[in-house]
């Protein structure tokens, strides 16, 4: 983008809007990496970009729920913690790996992966749960998977991990809260490590994009207190519907 400060604003909304859908209901990915790509950056550099502005909100957001974390379906928060952190240098590495033509071509399906998850992930969740008990074997497998997707791109990973946790642990959605936010919070701050290691973070648009992005959680927890769960539900899948379609016209139309 040829003006700066267009490009600072632009950097700072996409923040403020990715922060708030974080603190609401996640999804957050769908408003910064749209943005990030606007300004010129390519797609994988900005994912990482938008996987560092958007960490302090989810580190704070773990904080806040520290005195909460227990065991996970018998398995320790630490080892969970050491598996997910792991995962998510993995996916960061593979991130950083992959070319930008091919991620161009990946990231609209991940994307629709991240929308149905959305759209469909509770109710398949309670009807798995209704019908699947397993133990915490698998749950240590599947926290591997989640955190490898976690750091490579992250979409959706939170309704991911809530669904898990509900279906392999048989946790109740305020007991999920805790756990699952570390491990959101432990992906991306792998990943991050990976992605400032590698130079893959444009801090010219990730500093602005960081702040609203912090103001954007604070404003979405309070609004969040006066919407109703089906407008903040509707709202979070018509910005995720809109921008996977975007992406999928821009690589394949």
């Amino acid at each position: 983008m040829a003006d700066p400060y267009a490009g600072i604003a632009t950097a700072v909304a996409a923040g403020v809007i990715g922060g708030g859908m974080n603190a609401l209901a996640g999804g957050g990915t769908f408003a910064t990496l749209p943005a990030l790509i606007a300004l010129g950056l390519p797609a994988n550099t900005a994912n990482a970009t938008s996987n560092f502005a958007l960490l302090p909100g989810a580190c704070a957001s773990a904080w806040v729920f520290r005195d909460e974390l227990g065991p996970v379906g018998g398995v320790k928060v630490r080892v969970l913690g050491a598996i997910t952190f792991i995962g998510g240098m993995v996916g960061g590495v593979a991130l950083v790996l992959t070319p930008t033509h091919m991620f161009d071509l990946i990231i609209p399906w991940l994307l629709l992966f991240a929308f149905l998850v959305l759209a469909f992930g509770p109710k398949a969740s309670n009807w798995l749960r209704a019908r699947v008990s397993i133990g915490g074997r698998t749950l240590v497998g599947m926290q591997v998977l989640l955190g490898i997707y976690g750091g490579y791109f992250g979409g959706g990973v939170g309704l991911m991990t809530t669904a898990l946790y509900g279906l392999l642990a048989g946790l109740k959605p305020r007991a999920m809260f805790a756990p699952r936010t570390l491990m959101l919070a432990v992906a991306n701050l792998a990943a991050a490590v990976v992605f400032i290691g590698f130079g893959m973070v444009r801090w010219q648009a990730c500093v602005p994009m960081l702040v609203g992005a912090v103001v954007g959680g604070w404003l979405g927890a309070h609004v969040g207190k006066r919407l109703s769960p089906f407008a903040v539900r509707l709202w979070t899948l018509a910005v995720t519907a809109g921008t996977t379609a975007v992406f999928f016209a821009r690589a394949y139309g």
